[in-house]
């Protein structure tokens, strides 16, 4: 590994990590960081549904051992991911991520909203009487009948 030194790149400080759940210390997680549920999911999760496949015999008994180790990697591969994306970040210069920034960032107003006087918040006004609105279908609303046909 060329570039800084391990502890340079670590998100989690020292005095913290002794407080981390044994999982991610063991996988040596230095960006991801999941809690102790997470952890217990992970890790105890993997084996109950290992064994529950082993019992309803759909695979071998060797699953319990292979499902939580694939769950392991899948894990530390993730970490790894993001340590790529976080180096490749950081090698940005500073005038690239402003520009990145500003292009990102929604921009953030009030709109202009005339308020009717007769308005009301959750009630519908209507303008006209409700027998000058002609459904789509060619409809007379009044009667129902087709306004093209005579019966």
């Amino acid at each position: 590994m060329s570039g800084a030194s391990r502890g340079s790149w670590a998100t989690i400080p020292a005095d913290e990590q002794r407080y981390r759940p044994f999982y991610a210390r063991a996988l040596r997680l230095r960006f991801v960081n999941p809690g102790g549920v997470l952890c217990f999911l992970f890790f105890e999760g993997a084996i109950a549904l290992a064994t529950l496949l082993v019992l309803a015999e759909l695979v071998k008994w060797w699953a319990i051992v292979v499902l939580p180790t694939a769950v392991a990697v899948m894990v530390k591969l993730n970490d790894l991911v993001v340590a790529m994306v976080v180096r490749s970040a950081a090698a940005v210069p500073e005038q690239e991520r402003d520009r990145f920034r500003r292009q990102v960032e929604p921009v953030v107003g009030r709109a202009q909203v005339d308020w009717l006087p007769h308005s009301v918040p959750g009630v519908v006004v209507r303008v006209g009487p409700a027998d000058s609105v002609k459904p789509a279908d060619g409809t007379d609303a009044a009667s129902g009948r087709s306004a093209g046909r005579r019966e």
